[in-house]
């Protein structure tokens, strides 16, 4: 299986696409091979960050470590929960930083590829082809990317400093896989009604997840969620004091929820409006084999 890095420099660093590419061969993807370490750190390039306190790598690959030891005897997607609020606040990114994908390139081959591999190696196959991790878990979309895809589904799913909401969304899977591609999620409010949605019950399976998902898509081409169910003003003070406080802050808790930037929740008002809407929605919306069991359990004694 594919090792942790035998070189790891004391700095993340920047990793460009082309520069990444040339080191997604077979052997990696399907955890026979590890990383040559040293040649992929001699082109990379530094943060624009570089000399801050939350470009050191070290308590990322701690983190990271963690993870794997912790989630070692169960199912590895139940990692992603632990992870992505501890991963955002361990970070400290802006979103233009996040939105750099040579960042989340370098965090995947030069920090943690056994960590790639280890959580999203695929399952055995009945004709014998190799298992394999799909290269976009390296280097890929936001959505799709490991590293990126936790670190934005905390980033869009946190209320203000409350972590809750995202480890409840990263517990299912399809709210990673789906959620995260459609633009509305980026209104905070629609985002906090789904996990709302989640917590009630009123949406359990992955079927329904993405049945909901779906519909809340196609409503927002009539409806304006941010008319209906206004945000507040964004204020970018408490994240940028919240990066400048990496520089004294201690390592993230390991049991209970880190605590994220000091910015206004969001209004109780408007998640409220959503979540009987979507609620409406999620009642009229057909689910594939939800009418079936619903048969089943009329016909119980």
């Amino acid at each position: 299986m594919t090792d942790k890095p035998n070189h790891l420099p004391e700095r993340l660093a920047l990793l460009a696409d082309l520069n990444a590419a040339q080191y997604l061969t077979e052997g990696l993807l399907t955890g026979k091979e590890d990383v040559p370490a040293i040649a992929l750190n001699k082109i990379t390039e530094p943060l624009p960050h570089a000399g801050e306190s939350r470009a050191e790598l070290e308590p990322v690959r701690d983190l990271i470590d963690d993870a794997m030891h912790g989630f070692r005897d169960g199912k590895v997607t139940a990692a992603d929960a632990w992870l992505a609020p501890r991963l955002h606040a361990t970070l400290r990114l802006s979103r233009r930083e996040a939105a750099d994908r040579r960042l989340w390139n370098y965090l995947a081959l030069g920090v943690a590829p056994d960590y790639v591999v280890w959580r999203h190696l695929s399952e055995p196959k009945k004709d014998g082809e190799l298992p394999k991790v799909a290269s976009t878990r390296f280097r890929g979309p936001a959505y799709t990317q490991v590293f990126a895809r936790l670190w934005w589904a905390a980033e869009l799913f946190r209320n203000g400093s409350d972590y809750a909401p995202v480890a409840t969304v990263c517990a299912h899977q399809d709210m990673l896989n789906t959620a995260l591609r459609l633009d509305v999620i980026d209104h905070r409010p629609t985002a906090q009604a789904i996990v709302r949605l989640i917590t009630r019950a009123t949406v359990r399976t992955g079927r329904e997840i993405n049945a909901l998902a779906a519909a809340i898509n196609a409503s927002a081409a009539t409806l304006m969620y941010d008319v209906v169910a206004p945000d507040t003003e964004r204020d970018g003070r408490p994240l940028r004091a919240w990066i400048e406080a990496a520089e004294s802050a201690p390592a993230v808790p390991r049991r209970a929820l880190p605590e994220g930037p000091d910015e206004e929740k969001t209004p109780e008002t408007s998640v409220a409006v959503l979540v009987d809407h979507f609620t409406e929605l999620f009642a009229e919306v057909p689910v594939r084999g939800k009418a079936a069991a619903d048969d089943t359990k009329a016909g119980e004694p």
